[in-house]
């Protein structure tokens, strides 16, 4: 069994995915904040979470890739 030091916690997952919103979202040029984004268009936060999606997929598919490789 692993140690739990090793596991992710739900609020260290939750922090983990709010940091790679922001970073997608400044990629992006979506002005994302803390808190209320009501200001945003559908257009500006379903790119945001379509391009994390994409880069979750490619990411995955990269690591499934290098397991078959090795």
């Amino acid at each position: 069994m692993a140690s739990t030091s090793s596991k992710m916690t739900n609020k260290q997952a939750k922090a983990a995915l709010n940091k790679f919103k922001m970073e997608v979202a400044n990629e992006l040029g979506v002005n994302l904040k803390e808190g209320y984004n009501g200001d945003l268009t559908s257009k500006e936060a379903g790119s945001v979470g379509g391009e994390m999606v994409k880069k979750m997929i490619a990411k995955s598919a990269n690591e499934m890739q290098n397991g078959m490789n090795q």
